[in-house]
Parts: C-alpha cells; structure tokens; sequence
C-alpha cells in the first residue's frame, strides 16, 4: 500500500478530473469518461492493481460514474427545451443494447485489447475535433431505421468498450445530419443515460468474481472511486450547461482534440512501448 501522502496525492487527481468530467458533462454533452478512464488507469496501476484487471475496472467505474452526471447533465437541458426526445425514443433499445452488448466483448478481452480500442477510438475522436468543420454534411436530416437504429447501437458499443457517455460519437452523427450543435450536446446527455445504466450492470456482471479486483468493488467497479467523484461531477455539471449556452466551442474542441490525441499516445506506449 502506497503512503498516505502518495494516497492524497491520488485523491486530489481524481477530484481534479472529477471537476473536468463534469464541466465535460455539461459542455458537451458527454459523462466525462474520456477524462476519467485514463486517470482511473493511471491511479489504480500506482496502486498496484493486477494489470489483467486495470482496464476493465477504469472503464466500468466511469459508466458508474456517467450515470447520476449524464442525469443531471440531461435534465438541465430538458428545462432549456433543446432535446430531440423522439431520437431518444428511437434509441432507447438499441443504445441499451449497444452497451451491454460492449459488457459482453468486455468480458471476453484482454486489458491490452480494451486499450487498444480505446486509443483508437480516441485517435478518431481527436481528429474529428481538429478537422471539423460545420460545413460538413451528409444529409439534411437524420437518416430513417433502420439506419438510425444501427448507428444507436453502435454508439452504445463503441461508448461502454470506452467508459464514455456517447456524447461525442453522437454529437458527431447529429451535426453531420444538419442538426444545430447546442440540440446534439442536450440530446447527448440522454444518449448518455441510455449508455451508463446498463453499462454499469453490464460491467458488474463481466467482473463478477474476477481475482486481482481492489476493496469494495462489484465486479468491475470501485466504489471507493464512485463515491469520490460523483458528488464533484454532480456539483459542476450544471456549470457546464450554462458555459455550453454561452461560449466559443471551437477552441475547447481544439483543446479536447488534443488531449484525446495524448491519451491516445499514452495507451500506445502502454501497449508497444
């Protein structure tokens, strides 16, 4: 066990990214996960946690995590009236599905595997941010099912393999099909929600009983690490809303861009370095 200063030290990291991860939340419409997962695993391997397990628990605390933010965050946009509930009707299976569909390969895969598709997944993120332009179309309006309903499941896969709400990955889909950014950014909040409870069972499930696992974890979350962040990113959110309403968005996707591209690079070196 690491001393407590060390301990501390952790502390004041993970309440440092539990402020970002909610002003994300708000902002962006996403639950923060980009944000947490690799502090989660920069923490829990300081900490000596069995690397077969590292991964898969940082990505499934931070589906725990995502779910009282990804609320909060939604709930703040509804009031504004900006949220395409009939999307989220449309979605409500097949984003679900995506993401326990994600608990399952979760199971089933390596902790090296889970990082390689979370640096490449981040790659393509943090470009999508640095080349974005709003141009940029492939349609006038969203496509029709079944399409629509693939591209949600999808969404809900690629989300809970990573530990994030969706909300860029949907931000992405909704503002290619003409829809204005401050709609894709409250929607994404509920796709959030859709993604975070069933990932949140999903990744207990796929963690049960697993050796290596630290204290007062089920399956594949830490609750020590739960009850630390969420009542930080529960606080700050709401901030973000109003920031989202209110600022110049290409330069925080510039900067956003560019942290994903560092994380991806970290997890890289993790892998081949």
């Amino acid at each position: 066990m690491p001393p407590v200063s060390e301990l501390m030290m952790f502390a004041l990291a993970l309440a440092a990214a539990g402020v970002v991860a909610g002003l994300l939340a708000g902002l962006f419409g996403i639950g923060g996960g980009a944000i947490l997962v690799p502090v989660f695993y920069q923490v829990f391997g300081l900490l000596g946690i069995d690397d077969a397990v590292r991964m898969h628990l940082s990505v499934g605390t931070s589906l725990a995590i995502i779910v009282p933010t990804s609320v909060r965050s939604f709930l703040s946009h509804y009031k504004r009236g900006v949220v395409d509930m009939a999307l989220l009707r449309n979605w409500t299976i097949a984003v679900p599905l995506g993401a326990i569909l994600a608990s399952v390969i979760a199971a089933s895969i390596s902790s090296g595997t889970l990082r390689l598709i979370f640096a490449v997944i981040a790659l393509a993120v943090a470009f999508r941010m640095l080349l974005n332009r709003a141009s940029w179309r492939l349609g006038s309006d969203l496509p029709a099912n079944p399409v629509k309903w693939l591209v949600g499941v999808a969404i809900g896969i690629l989300s809970g393999l990573m530990g994030i709400g969706g909300g860029v990955l949907n931000n992405t889909f909704m503002t290619l099909y003409n829809r204005p950014i401050h709609q894709a950014v409250a929607t994404s909040a509920g796709v959030g929600v859709l993604i975070s409870i069933p990932g949140l069972f999903g990744y207990v499930w796929a963690g049960w009983g697993m050796p290596g696992l630290p204290p007062f974890s089920t399956g594949f979350i830490n609750w020590i690490a739960v009850g630390l962040i969420i009542p930080i990113t529960l606080l700050v959110a709401p901030l973000g809303v109003r920031a989202a309403h209110a600022m110049n968005r290409r330069q925080l996707e510039v900067g956003f861009g560019i942290f994903m591209i560092l994380i991806a690079a970290r997890f890289f070196y993790s892998l081949y370095g």
